[in-house]
């Protein structure tokens, strides 16, 4: 699956309609930024069934805002409408799929409080 434009539009339909989904905080002026850009998508070919995004913190700065985004890139993990990761640093493509397994095995019924 391609990478989607995430915006303060389409920001709270990603979360809901996705059971996974990554969001790659970036800028185009942000040399780390671009460096992970081409892993962030390259390990998103490798997984059509997790929706990747990302999203402009100066084309959506109120979305980059909402997350308490200082640094980027910062990568945040939804799962199942929960925030399970959200840390700012360029990762390595084997670090990226580390946090998705890890994100994948999740026993979500014990992140999930009861209501």
């Amino acid at each position: 699956m391609a990478t989607i434009t995430l915006t303060s539009a389409n920001l709270d339909e990603s979360i809901a309609q996705n059971e996974i989904l990554l969001i790659d905080f970036w800028a185009s002026w942000c040399g780390p930024c671009r460096m992970f850009g081409p892993t962030f998508e390259k390990v998103s070919e490798k997984h059509p069934e997790i929706a990747f995004a990302k999203c402009s913190t100066e084309d959506a700065p109120d979305v980059a805002a909402q997350f308490g985004v200082s640094s980027i890139p910062t990568l945040a993990i939804f799962r199942e409408g929960v925030l399970l990761y959200a840390q700012p640093g360029a990762m390595s493509e084997a670090g990226l799929e580390d946090i998705i397994r890890q994100a994948k095995e999740l026993d979500m019924a014990k992140v999930k409080v009861p209501q």
